[in-house]
């Protein structure tokens, strides 16, 4: 005989309380008796419970805070905080035949790492790094110019080597791989486009 907790009625088996219990005290249940007898009331049988999702929220909140430190605070895997270095050198670009004015505002001090210090200077323009490992892609798409092996994006026009313009990007007077080259102390960059 099995009597019940709740009414003190006596059952003969433990499946007649166990339908007792789900028809006359289901609601009294604590979370582990209701999934025992299968009810489909329970709370905790509506998908994934709090926790799992709490903990996911956590781990993709880490993830995300782990990526901006890295990628954007951190400039990337291998570039330096700001301030862990200062070194520049001379930089010239031209597009058909028209020389970049870098003593434009807007490339003035517009990241932390690579910049132009010096509003309204004439040429020769100097660039700053103000970081270890600042590579040459990173500094010029730093100033809103992306640069790659092949191309030069330069006011929301993309200009690809060999498609609809020659491009030529070099440091001291040598090509360079733009994503690969860490820029050094007295640097001097050239990058000319030429459309065909």
């Amino acid at each position: 005989m099995t009597d019940c907790d709740y009414c003190g009625e006596s059952f003969a088996s433990d499946s007649a309380y166990d339908k007792h219990l789900k028809k006359e005290h289901f609601d009294e249940l604590g979370p582990i008796d209701k999934r025992r007898l299968g009810g489909a009331e329970s709370d905790d049988d509506d998908g994934i419970g709090a926790a799992p999702i709490a903990l996911g929220g956590v781990i993709l909140a880490a993830v995300a805070i782990v990526a901006y430190v890295v990628f954007v605070a951190g400039g990337g895997p291998n570039i330096g905080a700001p301030g862990s270095a200062h070194y520049h050198g001379p930089i010239s670009m031209t597009v058909d035949g028209e020389r970049v004015d870098f003593g434009q505002e807007k490339y003035q001090f517009t990241d932390r790492r690579f910049h132009f210090e010096n509003p309204g200077m004439d040429p020769p323009y100097t660039w700053h790094a103000h970081a270890t490992g600042v590579t040459l892609d990173y500094g010029m798409e730093a100033i809103g110019i992306p640069v790659t092996d092949n191309s030069v994006t330069f006011q929301n026009t993309t200009y690809t080597d060999g498609e609809n313009a020659q491009v030529s990007v070099q440091v001291n007077g040598n090509d360079v791989t733009p994503s690969s080259y860490v820029l050094k102390e007295g640097d001097s960059i050239e990058i000319v486009v030429q459309t065909t």
